[in-house]
């Protein structure tokens, strides 16, 4: 197993973030391997971290002084040994190879947990939305699919939204590949109801890891009725994270964006929520304006200074790290568990630190990586690509069903392979075990390719 993750840090000596994601999922299967010999011997490890193909391209466009502008778009097509492609396309200023390739190889797990017959990928652009007019998004978005659309297609690859790319984008995104290609076909995910797009999908993540935090509070015989929630992001996840805890019952108290965020100790109820998502979704503010609504919330604006993020340092039984990679260090899972939190259910992917992940395990809390915990997205992303194919489309409490069960399904995955390769109740390793060996008999069915 060391000689894997030599190898992939020889070849790629930079990206981190892949190299964190990878050490993971190796540490994990390593006695599944012991176990099954085969898989060393048909090299499995050494196939399942390198992508299938990288696709890199320039991205020119105008902007609405007449200025032209150049940004790099990116499609990692990981693995498809269990079905095509499938992973969303992030517009965000910090957009490299190294977080596109760990994100694309944490799909591939994310996605065989689900049960649904998707394989990892995962790309996007360092265009930055924020900020932008919608005809800039629009001249972007359509320069961005131009060069993308001669690697989609519904049985090859489906990208779907990630952070900064929404409705709005994924809009301009499938008109252009309309355009292209002549054909109307599910080839992304996350688009508008009255156009191919599912019921519950912009929900799906947060709803996901907020069932995935039922499911194991269940194991205690506890749920989330009456629990303190700290919860990241204000974006998408974060939204529907808080309406579903407020609908069980739970309490939320904080949000954030990149600029800082807010703790509101009476909680965010359903009014409060609804200006938030005005307030992002319409208005495209910062989260600060909450405390000019609200003002008897807090408002601390991010310091780069310091070694840790304030938003998990107050006393809470829960958190929902919804916001990006790496947002909890140690420091501040120290700081949580001094709090009081006891249960945290990722809607991001990797927001917690190798060293932070630790302090849960050793703390033995209720915690949830994010290939399971926010695998809610993507299962209605699955959905939605079944709804396409079928010309159908589903109700809202159809949807929502769907989804309850895929997440229960995950949970019991989770449980049942931590508990067979000797590590009972430790979800990272249930959750990257039983991915894993669903990928893994797939490739070996198929041949060395």
């Amino acid at each position: 197993m060391r000689d894997v993750l030599t190898i992939v840090k020889d070849r790629d000596p930079f990206e981190k973030e892949f190299h964190q994601a990878v050490t993971e999922v190796v540490e994990s299967v390593k006695p599944v391997l012991d176990n099954r010999p085969e898989y060393r011997h048909a090299g499995i490890m050494e196939r399942i971290v390198e992508p299938d193909r990288i696709i890199q391209f320039r991205v020119p466009w105008v902007d609405d002084q007449g200025r032209v502008q150049v940004n790099r778009g990116f499609r990692i097509q990981m693995n498809s040994a269990i079905g095509p492609y499938k992973g969303g396309l992030r517009f965000h200023p910090s957009v490299n190879l190294s977080i596109l390739k760990f994100l694309a190889f944490e799909q591939v797990f994310k996605n065989a947990l689900t049960t649904l017959p998707m394989g990892g990928g995962k790309g996007g652009s360092d265009f930055d939305p924020k900020g932008k007019s919608d005809n800039e998004v629009m001249r972007f978005c359509q320069s961005f699919m131009s060069e993308l659309y001669r690697h989609l297609g519904s049985n090859t690859d489906v990208p779907a939204g990630d952070i900064g790319v929404g409705g709005r984008e994924i809009g301009y995104l499938f008109g252009m590949y309309k355009k292209l290609n002549n054909e109307f076909t599910g080839i992304l995910t996350g688009k508008s109801l009255n156009w191919g797009g599912s019921l519950i999908r912009p929900e799906a993540t947060g709803y996901g890891s907020v069932f995935f935090a039922q499911e194991m509070l269940a194991t205690r015989g506890e749920s989330l009725e009456g629990k303190t929630c700290l919860v990241s992001g204000s974006g998408n996840v974060a939204q529907y994270t808080t309406e579903k805890i407020l609908e069980l019952g739970g309490k939320v108290v904080t949000l954030s964006d990149s600029s800082g965020y807010i703790y509101d100790e009476a909680g965010i109820d359903t009014d409060k929520l609804n200006y938030v998502m005005y307030l992002k979704n319409a208005k495209r503010g910062r989260i600060e304006e909450y405390t000019q609504k609200y003002p008897e919330s807090v408002y601390t604006p991010t310091d780069d200074a310091v070694d840790h993020n304030p938003v998990w340092n107050h006393k809470a039984d829960c958190a929902f790290p919804s916001a990006t990679q790496n947002e909890i260090n140690t420091k501040d899972a120290q700081q949580m568990m001094a709090n009081g939190v006891y249960v945290v259910s990722e809607g991001a992917n990797m927001p917690t630190t190798p060293g932070g992940i630790d302090i849960y395990l050793e703390n033995k809390i209720l915690y949830g990586p994010g290939k399971a915990a926010n695998a809610g997205g993507v299962a209605v992303s699955g959905l939605e690509m079944s709804q396409n194919s079928m010309r159908i489309q589903w109700s809202r409490q159809e949807v929502e069903a769907k989804l309850k069960g895929i997440m229960k399904s995950i949970h019991s995955d989770c449980i049942d392979a931590a508990e067979e390769y000797g590590t009972p109740g430790n979800y990272v390793n249930g959750a990257n075990i039983a991915g894993f060996v669903k990928v893994a008999d797939a490739m070996m069915d198929q041949g060395v390719v």
